[in-house]
């Protein structure tokens, strides 16, 4: 379905030129992210063995991609689903030192997704991790991090308002924290999503913290995979997109979690079988850094830095033939 309606839209750049404009977004930004977070790019898995315990179960409900390769005899392959623990491994196999890191493309299939102008079954974004200390592990870090890579979209928003002057800068640089439990108290009678837009709609960028932890309600705002991101030190960046009259989510980051909260995580998700997998092993024995990252859409980027109505006309992807017949009545042209 087409989950945002915009009557008179025109898109402000044709199919080629928009192509031109996606990678200029992509080719600024990633350089702006790697400047400002000191990152060094490297390559990255399509896919994993499902028996490494290294690929990310999400919310704990989407099905991986899965298949056999001839000559891997008794494993199972899973396309990737975000690379959070992946990079961990590589931070420590590159032997990158505090305060560095790294980033790649990260491409995945997500077959569960519930398609419409901002969800896609291919998903492609930036994934990022970096070496930290346990002296950083805390929120005032973790927000120092949120504001540089601020200063990375806003300075890719002024290159793409300098190469196409009819498209006007419209991000507000200056992220707002709140955490989500502040957001229950503020707006305790909304759902998350309703809560989420209403406080963007207010401060038009905002970076929502403490995500995945039961609230006072005894439910998290939203889920979080219990290996990867501590649920204390995490949070998605919103900006406020009026096309959408809505929220659109750009990233999800966070400091992950060291022996002692992956512990606790396991065990408050029921999840405690994956302490036996060689990367949860070598986390809980203290063998791999402390780090943070996250991963940032590549084309929720390019569709908010272009002002586009839908996904599809940034990324080429799947869509059901009466999602692109509805697309095409209303002047929307995907890939």
């Amino acid at each position: 379905m087409v989950r945002y309606k915009i009557n008179n839209y025109e898109s402000k750049l044709d199919i080629l030129e928009t192509q031109k404009a996606i990678k200029l977004v992509k080719d600024t930004f990633e350089r702006e992210l790697a400047k400002q977070l000191s990152l060094t790019r490297v390559s990255a898995p399509l896919f994993v063995k499902k028996s490494s315990g290294l690929n990310d179960n999400l919310n704990g409900v989407e099905r991986p991609v899965s298949f056999d390769i001839k000559n891997i005899d008794n494993e199972e392959i899973e396309v990737v689903q975000s690379l959070a623990k992946w990079k961990r491994m590589a931070l420590k196999k590159y032997g990158i030192k505090r305060f560095k890191g790294l980033y790649t493309d990260m491409n995945a299939i997500r077959r569960d997704e519930d398609l419409d102008n901002l969800h896609s079954c291919y998903v492609d974004q930036w994934d990022w991790e970096k070496v930290i200390y346990k002296e950083d592990r805390n929120l005032d870090f973790l927000k120092g991090t949120v504001k540089r890579i601020m200063n990375a979209i806003v300075e890719t928003e002024y290159a793409v308002y300098k190469k196409y002057p009819n498209i006007e800068p419209s991000i507000q640089a200056n992220p707002y924290f709140i955490t989500t439990e502040e957001l229950e108290v503020m707006y305790p009678s909304l759902t998350p999503k309703q809560r989420e837009k209403e406080i963007t709609r207010l401060h038009k960028t905002v970076f929502i913290m403490k995500i995945g932890k039961p609230l006072a309600n005894g439910k998290p705002h939203d889920g979080r995979s219990p290996d990867y991101d501590d649920w204390e030190l995490n949070g998605d960046l919103l900006v406020w997109y009026d096309l959408f009259d809505d929220a659109v989510e750009l990233s999800s980051m966070g400091i992950r979690v060291d022996a002692h909260s992956l512990q606790r995580q396991l065990i408050v998700a029921g999840c405690e079988d994956r302490m036996n997998l060689p990367f949860h092993k070598a986390l809980l024995n203290n063998e791999l850094p402390l780090t943070m990252g996250g991963g940032i859409g590549q084309s929720r980027l390019c569709l908010v830095m272009l002002k586009k109505a839908h996904v599809g006309e940034v990324q080429a992807s799947i869509w059901p033939d009466d999602l692109i017949e509805e697309c095409v009545s209303q002047n929307i042209y995907l890939l």
